[in-house]
């Protein structure tokens, strides 16, 4: 028994909500995206920041970015719209299941956000902190926004 609790905290956030940095990054959300309406799902004890999209990308008409952040730095930020499309970047300990993926920082393409260890690709986020990761987080959705396609999402990464 212990050892599939094992496996399943090594595919999950470790540590608790990161309020502080959920309020960094609403403020640069709020700042940089004007499709985007940021807010905590509890403003005093918050598990996520949900970022709700006035469009998404390709032919959904809106879309969410769920975003958590905890105390020990590991994130996710969980794309999902209206066409049922699905994508996330994380960063977080994986058991090295992800062949593809040398450190924590990983993303999970669409249109399922597949945990398939054969889909599962590095980041091309390789930045830490929580300013950083979300501007780049920003900029791959809206140049995905623009060229309408979902390519850019992790552009830049190295490949294996």
């Amino acid at each position: 028994m212990r050892d599939s609790l094992d496996q399943a905290e090594t595919h999950t956030l470790r540590g608790a909500a990161d309020r502080p940095v959920l309020l960094t990054i609403r403020d640069v959300v709020e700042e940089m995206e004007p499709l985007a309406t940021p807010e905590l799902d509890d403003y005093l004890h918050p598990s996520v920041l949900e970022v709700m999209l006035d469009d998404g990308l390709c032919e959904a008409e809106n879309a969410r970015i769920d975003i958590q952040w905890t105390t020990r730095d590991d994130y996710k930020f969980h794309y999902t719209d209206t066409e049922g499309v699905n994508l996330r970047w994380g960063k977080h300990p994986h058991a090295g299941d992800y062949i593809h993926v040398p450190g924590l920082e990983h993303y999970h393409p669409p249109p399922n956000a597949s945990s398939d260890p054969d889909e599962v690709e590095a980041s091309c986020i390789s930045q830490s902190p929580e300013e950083l990761v979300t501007r780049a987080v920003l900029k791959l959705w809206r140049v995905a926004y623009h060229t309408d396609s979902y390519e850019p999402l992790n552009a830049g990464r190295n490949p294996p």
